[in-house]
């Protein structure tokens, strides 16, 4: 009897096959000589400096959990309606 994936149990692994079954160091190999022959060939992607600063920055924010984002402008709805920061409410008005 042929078996297919849907025929599969819950949590039963699917075999590795192709590039996935390959050692870290096989998949590395190969990887290296298409960015090499794309480089020979001229349409490799080559990064600005612009374009390395911007993609580390984002890839930053994400990896801080978004502790990094920009403040929102003062006419959002999470401002204060008062103007006064929170920091200010909290100290009792003296």
């Amino acid at each position: 009897m042929n078996e297919n994936i849907k025929g599969r149990e819950p949590g039963e692994r699917k075999e590795r096959r192709g590039f996935a079954s390959m050692s870290p160091e096989k998949q590395r190999e190969i990887a290296s000589k298409g960015g090499r022959a794309a480089h020979q060939k001229g349409t490799a992607h080559e990064w600005t400096s612009e374009e390395a600063r911007s993609a580390g920055r984002k890839g930053g924010q994400i990896s801080r959990g978004g502790r990094g984002r920009l403040v929102e402008p003062a006419g959002s709805a999470s401002a204060s309606p008062s103007g006064a920061s929170a920091d200010e409410g909290m100290t009792g008005g003296q």
